[in-house]
């Protein structure tokens, strides 16, 4: 009898000993440091875009504004991303030249944008590409349509980095 009381002895030592409370709070602390930078780091990845690693698409995302919409940049990973407003605004350069299009081409502030007016009526999201830039730089906003012009003149200085080969015109100049 006296040895199985030491061993039983022995056994309720190393249990408490691997759940002492500090030991237990420890890992607790440690497992919930892993796993949210986990969820940090995939809440914040945004896809590249297919040309993502032409020298131009760095310079114009080093180029971009601190504030966009009145909003601030997110820390996001991505090549040739930049987001903000926890992705209200998201900046994607890379994506493939758009070909002559009749949807709705604006000129804001010397930079052509084609709005992708078919994604517009199905999500209410604003999809904004350059046009006569390679490569193109695309921009969807989810706020209200009447900010999509202020948001556009905020990005204005990064797409600048990128040259214009062709511009939009309208229905008259092709009449001629």
């Amino acid at each position: 009898m006296n040895d199985s009381a030491e061993v039983e002895e022995g056994r309720g030592r190393s249990t408490r000993g691997i759940f002492r409370p500090r030991r237990i709070a420890i890992v607790l602390a440690a497992v919930a440091v892993i796993s949210s930078g986990f969820l940090f780091v995939n809440s914040r990845t945004i896809d590249s875009a297919p040309h993502a690693k032409d020298p131009k698409c760095s310079k114009a995302v080093d180029r971009s504004p601190e504030k966009v919409a009145s909003e601030s940049r997110d820390w996001v990973i991505g090549e040739g991303v930049a987001s903000w407003g926890d992705g209200s605004t998201v900046l994607r350069c890379g994506v493939d030249e758009l070909e002559p299009t009749v949807n709705l081409c604006l000129t804001v502030d010397g930079v052509d944008w084609v709005l992708d007016e078919k994604k517009l009526r199905e999500t209410g999201v604003s999809t904004l590409t350059t046009y006569g830039r390679s490569p193109a730089v695309q921009v969807t906003y989810s706020g209200g349509r009447e900010e999509v012009g202020g948001v556009l003149v905020d990005l204005k200085k990064s797409v600048a980095a990128i040259p214009q080969k062709r511009k939009c015109i309208g229905y008259g100049e092709m009449l001629g």
